[in-house]
């Protein structure tokens, strides 16, 4: 008999990409069938906590939350340098210091909320918000900061928005390390052979996209916040690495610092996050 795999993953230009070939069947299922949902990436933190998905894109800020019941795959995390979320500000040569003030962020799960809770803790009042309500916000000065993460890291200058800072090169400065944004996650419910079928549909569809990259673009168009193609292809660039095919023992070494940190600052539970080693 087939296994359904339930797989959610976010509706972000680098998962549409990665997972281009899964989506429209153009790699092998490797005798798996998967039911698929697109979702902003805090309902995908969400679902899992309630164990709605088997397999799903994940900010590695709530799978340290779920760590004994997920178990992060080798392929399809979004883990770099320069990728970090942008602090952005409604006016131009503000900071986040004042109760009276508002910061949106994109979940409360979400890794961007816990580099802000991290670098700026009780600073400002928070609202966690879907990510594409941020910088409409800000323009509207309904609020005063937000964290920006998707393809508005390439717009936000467009829309008469201020930088903060960048909240990655914060963290790749004190650490030494690539900032781990999220994975994809699994549950340890699945048997070992199902887990590395799943790593090896995902990896196939990560190097069919990286083959032909154009090839994808219909199926980031869909989903996308913003259309033009420069736009969707430049976050591909800066998230679709090497270590999105392969996590391998610098990613081990970041999300051990992430969970470092946060359990040091009483956020979270400090748990390490263990890295499917049976897909070879």
């Amino acid at each position: 008999m087939t296994q359904t795999i339930r797989l959610g993953i976010s509706t972000c230009p680098n998962d549409t990409f990665a997972f281009h070939g899964l989506l429209t069947r153009a790699v092998d299922w490797r005798g798996l069938d998967f039911t698929v949902e697109l979702l902003d990436i805090q309902e995908l933190n969400d679902r899992l906590r309630a164990g709605r998905f088997d397999v799903a894109k994940a900010s590695f800020h709530a799978a340290l939350h779920l760590a004994d019941d997920y178990v992060v795959l080798p392929s399809g995390s979004a883990l770099g340098f320069g990728v970090g979320p942008l602090l952005l500000a409604a006016q131009p040569d503000t900071h986040p210091g004042r109760p009276d003030q508002l910061t949106l962020l994109p979940g409360r799960d979400t890794t961007a909320a816990l580099l802000f809770h991290l670098f700026h803790p009780d600073s400002t009042r928070v609202e966690h918000v879907v990510f594409s309500e941020i910088m409409p916000r800000l323009q509207a000065g309904t609020a005063d900061f937000g964290a920006c993460i998707h393809e508005g890291r390439f717009t936000w200058q467009q829309q008469g928005l201020f930088l903060v800072e960048d909240m990655g090169t914060r963290w790749e400065e004190a650490t030494g390390s690539p900032l781990p944004l999220g994975g994809i996650v699994a549950s340890r419910r699945l048997a070992a052979e199902t887990l590395a079928s799943v790593q090896r549909v995902i990896h196939d569809s990560l190097q069919f996209a990286l083959a032909d990259r154009t090839a994808a673009l219909p199926t980031m168009r869909r989903h996308a916040q913003e259309f033009e193609d420069a736009v969707l292809m430049q976050h591909v660039d800066l998230y679709v690495n090497e270590w999105t095919l392969d996590v391998g023992d610098v990613g081990r070494r970041a999300l051990a610092e992430l969970s470092s940190r946060a359990g040091a600052a009483g956020i979270g539970l400090g748990d390490r996050l263990e890295v499917f080693a049976g897909s070879r």
